[in-house]
């Protein structure tokens, strides 16, 4: 989310439905990593990006895509992995579904 705009900690903690201090400490964590940085205005603190760690493993994957025949190989691995994070997303959330609508069967019994 912040690759696109600095944000608050608290509009990026609206985006997700774990608590606040959960999303404080993924925040701290990147924060100490070096991958985000955090500026106090006012009384929010709003967090921007910081790409610069990233060199490196950019260089890598550079490095492992200027090896001819392996860069498809890489590239299918990279689109079955992008396949599996919206499977376990829409698993997710149709679990999510089930659990609230046997809670309102369950309300209105």
């Amino acid at each position: 989310m912040v690759c696109r705009e600095p944000l608050p900690a608290g509009a990026v903690a609206d985006a997700f439905s774990v608590s606040r201090p959960a999303i404080s400490r993924h925040l701290r964590v990147l924060r100490e990593a070096g991958l985000l940085r955090g500026e106090a205005i006012g009384r929010e603190r709003v967090y921007r990006l910081d790409v610069g760690p990233l060199g490196e493993l950019r260089d890598f994957l550079v490095e492992l895509g200027a090896h001819g025949d392996e860069r498809g190989d890489w590239t299918r691995r990279f689109m079955a992995l992008e396949t599996e994070v919206y499977r376990t997303r829409a698993k997710r959330k149709r679990a999510s579904l089930d659990t609230n609508t046997e809670r309102k069967r369950k309300e209105s019994a």
